[in-house]
């Protein structure tokens, strides 16, 4: 896991409360906000955007990651994610697919309401992400023979 130190570590769990006040939650009401460290030392945030057709609703996380992208990251180092379960909140399953495609190791912070937060990484959420080396698996493999029995 990366190595962040205690104001690195603060500093990101404030910006995800604060992210979390912009958040556009009409329906569930469920606020969440996100902030994201990336190699090169930059911080972008990202708060939950809902939409009444609830499958085109974005996770904080993945709002960040997109700012983060649009502006030249590949690769981040930590995500701070915030919201108002007793326990924190982990990023979905989803969000922890598309953060495993800029860096499997980033540290997850799980912030509490309480100001308190826990640590752990990505690998041990989602430990057998698909990666473009599956993509490229799939290719070579498709043109190969389809097996006995199988139409």
């Amino acid at each position: 896991m990366p190595r962040l130190d205690d104001a690195q570590l603060e500093s990101l769990v404030s910006r995800a409360w604060e992210a979390r006040l912009n958040a556009y939650a009409p329906y569930s009401q469920f606020h969440v906000g996100a902030a994201l460290l990336t190699a090169d030392g930059r911080v972008f945030t990202g708060a939950n955007v809902e939409n009444a057709s609830l499958g085109l609703s974005m996770c904080a996380e993945r709002v960040a990651i997109g700012a983060a992208a649009a502006a030249g990251a590949r690769s981040v180092v930590a995500i701070a994610v915030a919201g108002v379960d007793d326990n924190g909140v982990f990023p979905c399953g989803g969000c922890r697919q598309v953060l495993s495609e800029f860096s499997p190791s980033m540290l997850i912070l799980r912030c509490r309401p309480d100001g308190t937060y826990s640590i752990t990484s990505l690998e041990q959420l989602l430990s057998s992400p698909f990666t473009g080396e599956s993509v490229e698996k799939g290719k070579k493999t498709q043109s190969e023979s389809i097996p006995a029995g199988v139409s």
